[in-house]
C-alpha cells in the first residue's frame, strides 16, 4: 500500500519512509553501530571481570578443568569483540568506496553472529561463578535455564513475532 510519504521517484520501497537506498544504507549504518556500541559495551565488562579473575589469590585454587573452562571463556570474550567491531573495520576500510549497503549487510551479519557468541560467553561466566562458588551441579542449574531463557528470547521470540508479521502481511 503507496502513502503519501512514498512518492520521490528514487525510492525503491513501498514502506512509509520516503528514502533512498541511500539514505536507507545510512540509516541501517547508524541503527548498527547503536548496536554495536551496547554490545561492545556489555562485552567489554565481562572481558574485564574474567581478565581481572586471573590475578585473584583463589585463582590458584581452581581445579584445571576450571582453568581450562576459564582460559576458552577469555577466549570467546576476544572472539565476540573481534566479530562485534568487525563491521566498523571494514567500515574503515572501505570508507568513501560508496559501499554503505554491503557494509550494513556485512554488519548485520556479524552482528548476529557476535550475539551468539556473547550468548555463549554471558551463560559460561555465569554457570562458571556457580561452579566456583557452590560447586557440584550448581554448574548445571545456572547454564541450563540461562541457556534456555537466551534461546526463548532471542530465538523463539523474535521467530513468533516475524511469524506474526508475515501473516499480516507486515514486511519492511
Amino acid at each position: 500500500m503507496s502513502t503519501e510519504r512514498d512518492t520521490d521517484p528514487r525510492d525503491d520501497r513501498v514502506d512509509g519512509r520516503d528514502e533512498t537506498p541511500e539514505e536507507r544504507a545510512d540509516r541501517n549504518w547508524s541503527e548498527v553501530l547503536q548496536e554495536v556500541r551496547v554490545l561492545q559495551t556489555g562485552t567489554q565488562i565481562l572481558t574485564g571481570f574474567l581478565l581481572a579473575l586471573a590475578f585473584q589469590p583463589a585463582f590458584g585454587d581452581l581445579t584445571d578443568s576450571q582453568k581450562s573452562f576459564y582460559l576458552g571463556l577469555v577466549v570467546l570474550s576476544a572472539l565476540s569483540s573481534i566479530i562485534a567491531l568487525a563491521p566498523v573495520a571494514l567500515h574503515r576500510a572501505l570508507f568513501q568506496q560508496r559501499a554503505k549497503a554491503e557494509v550494513v549487510h556485512y554488519g548485520h551479519y556479524a552482528l548476529v553472529t557476535a550475539l551468539g557468541t556473547v550468548a555463549v560467553l554471558l551463560v559460561g561466566v555465569v554457570a562458571f561463578v556457580f561452579d566456583v562458588v557452590l560447586g557440584g551441579s550448581a554448574f548445571w542449574w545456572a547454564l541450563i535455564p540461562l541457556g534456555l531463557l537466551v534461546c526463548a528470547m532471542w530465538l523463539v521470540v523474535p521467530a513468533i513475532l516475524r511469524a506474526r508479521r508475515r501473516t499480516n502481511g507486515v514486511r519492511r
